[in-house]
């Protein structure tokens, strides 16, 4: 048995599920046992472990954290410019 942590940041607040999973679980596996799966598949989202994007079927290790990443609202370039261009106007 692995220990693995699922985390899904909102806005508001911070979901965490701590699992116990069979040896072979991969990220699918982990998002089931915390009963997120059906809408993360819906929503295109994706995930992650300690920050980097992995795949679904990724086998997890010992000590995981896989990270559920929701889309960004604004694209970061372009919140950028908007700041910039209204600190210029002052």
């Amino acid at each position: 048995m692995i220990e693995v942590d699922v985390i899904l940041a909102l806005p508001q607040s911070q979901q965490r599920w701590s699992l116990q999973l069979d040896d072979s679980a991969c990220v699918g596996d982990a998002l089931a046992a915390a009963g997120y799966v059906e809408s993360a598949a819906d929503a295109g989202l994706k995930f992650g472990i300690f920050g980097r994007i992995v795949e679904v079927d990724r086998r997890l290790k010992h000590g995981d954290r896989v990270e559920i990443y929701r889309p960004l609202l604004a694209d970061p370039k372009q919140a950028r410019r908007r700041r910039a261009a209204k600190i210029r106007r002052r």
